[in-house]
């Protein structure tokens, strides 16, 4: 099957679309959002390299963990497109990129069954590290799946509601990080919980972007994000908070002596791109956020890897 293909412009600075053929394989990698994975693969990552050396130590269980942090980011993705169509707030002003149930590339019907096979699928994935973790972890993925829902989806939306940023510093920062560490160790850690506190601090910043872009449009179909609550100026200051703020984590860690100098360093070196785009982000708007939306992802993904390598070549 053919849908229609977006051909995207700017007409008095909203989004416009053409359309011609694409294939319905392409329209839903669209709503997959590959660009967003990398901000659950990063807090990952890092919760199981800190879990490296440790007698136990399970790849599968690694891959286990990092194939359901992706169902579920999944997850999260086309209920945002499924949930944010019924309720009007994505419409023809969006600027960020188009949403295929309100473009009408995927139906509302066929986007609620694919929301529901991920949750799924990741369900059948976690049934797995449920019986790993014990307890706890069942209450995470219950948790899990109804933040899923409850952010875009249900009576009282987070990302609605100025809580996107918060749920997402939750769940893509503390929970990812010091979850994976308890699933490999059967405990947690205070090197846990100060990167999950660093890549949550990452990966909201990218939530941010995305609100700071729509404040207009979001505003306009009263969805009261965070951005839309502080205004564009600080939105702006609270974005470079968020991008400076890991960088004082794990250096403080490292001077009181939680965290070893090699990983703080090598991760660090990040610090270069941060501050790149924090000055983009502070001189762009609208549309030409889009871009930065990526690329801060990238950051909390570069800053993962980093940090991991060094912590794995620190027990060499």
């Amino acid at each position: 099957m053919l849908a229609p293909q977006i051909s995207i412009s700017l007409e008095n600075g909203f989004m416009t679309q053409d359309t011609t053929d694409i294939s319905q394989t392409r329209a839903w990698l669209m709503a997959i959002r590959p660009r967003t994975l990398p901000a659950v693969l990063g807090p990952l990552i890092v919760g199981n390299a800190l879990a490296l050396g440790v007698e136990g130590f399970s790849l599968l269980t690694a891959l286990v963990i990092i194939s359901c942090g992706l169902l579920l980011q999944i997850s999260v993705n086309l209920a945002n497109d499924y949930f944010d169509s019924l309720s009007g707030v994505d419409s023809q002003e969006r600027l960020g990129p188009i949403r295929m149930t309100q473009a009408g590339l995927i139906s509302a019907k066929q986007m609620k069954k694919a929301m529901i096979m991920s949750l799924i699928c990741a369900l059948l994935v976690g049934v797995y590290l449920i019986d790993i973790g014990g307890w706890p972890i069942g209450l995470l993925a219950a948790a899990s799946l109804l933040a899923v829902i409850c952010y875009s989806g249900g009576p009282y939306p987070l990302a609605s509601h100025g809580l996107g940023e918060l749920t997402v510093f939750i769940f893509f920062g503390l929970v990812a990080v010091v979850g994976s560490v308890y699933l490999q160790t059967g405990a947690t850690s205070q090197e846990a919980w100060l990167l999950g506190a660093a890549i949550g601090s990452l990966n909201a910043a990218i939530m941010l972007v995305n609100n700071v872009r729509d404040i207009n449009t979001d505003a306009k179909a009263h969805k009261r994000t965070l951005a839309v609550r502080l205004g564009q100026g600080q939105a702006r200051v609270f974005y470079q908070t968020l991008v400076y703020l890991p960088y004082g984590i794990i250096i403080s860690a490292f001077l009181l002596g939680f965290l070893p100098g090699f990983a703080v360093g090598l991760s660090g070196l990040s610090l270069v791109y941060a501050r790149s785009l924090s000055r983009q982000f502070h001189e762009l708007s609208g549309a030409e956020l889009n871009p930065i939306l990526a690329q801060t992802a990238l950051l909390s993904l570069v800053f993962s890897l980093l940090f991991s390598l060094g912590w794995y070549l620190g027990l060499s």
